[in-house]
């Protein structure tokens, strides 16, 4: 199974939702905190080319946030990205 980063904060409720859904799928996540960390948060921009929480990406692949997470569960993208070799 393919890990997943994601670029956080402890304020953020998409976070929460978009972490919840890894966890359900028992996906291995490494959280980066960007809460008073200008210097991450910019380096998450520069990556993503977006400066909102979460950013997620699953293996290499940058999947976007929450919303980009979930639409990818609802068409059964995400399940074929998890277990991509």
């Amino acid at each position: 199974m393919q890990e997943a980063i994601v670029y956080s904060s402890s304020w953020c409720p998409f976070c929460y939702r978009a972490l919840a859904l890894l966890a359900k799928k028992g996906v291995p996540v490494e959280v980066i905190s960007v809460d008073g960390k200008p210097d991450v948060r910019q380096q998450m921009a520069e990556k993503a080319g977006r400066t909102s929480v979460p950013q997620i990406w699953i293996g290499t692949k940058h999947v976007g946030g929450c919303d980009d997470l979930y639409a990818l569960e609802a068409t059964g993208e995400l399940d074929q990205l998890l277990n991509a070799d």
